[in-house]
């Protein structure tokens, strides 16, 4: 494929299904327009699952775009919607860079080809993972405090992340099993679990 032709790739993230990704879209389409890309060159990823691993449904497309030498560019609102663990985000990285593509973070304004915006990387993806790792920890102090006071119940048996309707709803607009579980950020035997309780 000619570099003329390749594709600018924009990935969005947020960490659950409630959360709204506009703020990134909106960040990331005015750094398109301040460059003068054309919208037509442009393609959308868009996860709505946490950052604790790679295995999200539009980064493995983003990454099989990749991989098949279609994209050019690839924009982010910020280097941890790559990825909250330093290792998996600095190969990430790193393995882009190599292939030759540009990668923006367009709030930290930073380009990270070259041995600097590596480095700068790092740095970032490293305080991503312990913002991460200190989050869990006060999660984890609340709910010490909350049980020596006898006021943690835990997660009530039979509870879901979601709703059966929701469930429905989206496979009446054409989703598959997958995808439904992807979208509500549930496994897909849950998935399954919500489409045959929405029918009785």
């Amino acid at each position: 494929m000619k570099a003329n032709t390749k594709k600018v790739a924009c990935y969005v993230r947020v960490s659950t299904v409630g959360q709204n990704e506009a703020g990134q879209r909106a960040e990331i389409e005015r750094w398109l327009a301040g460059n003068s890309i054309d919208p037509a060159s442009v393609v959308w990823f868009v996860d709505k699952k946490s950052g604790d691993n790679l295995n999200r449904p539009a980064f493995e497309a983003l990454q099989a775009a990749v991989f098949a030498g279609e994209v050019g560019t690839i924009v982010v609102f910020k280097l941890d919607r790559l990825s909250r663990k330093l290792r998996e985000g600095l190969n990430t990285l790193c393995d882009w860079c190599e292939r030759g593509l540009r990668v923006v973070s367009v709030t930290q304004q930073i380009d990270f080809n070259g041995t600097v915006g590596k480095m700068l990387a790092a740095v970032l993806l490293g305080i991503a993972e312990m913002e991460q790792e200190t989050r869990r920890e006060r999660q984890r102090a609340g709910i010490d405090v909350a049980k020596r006071e006898g006021k943690y119940q835990g997660r009530k048996a039979g509870t879901t992340k979601a709703t059966p309707e929701r469930a429905l709803m989206l496979r009446e607009k054409g989703l598959t099993v997958d995808e439904i579980a992807a979208s509500m950020s549930v496994s897909r035997n849950t998935a399954f679990r919500y489409l045959r309780q929405s029918k009785t």
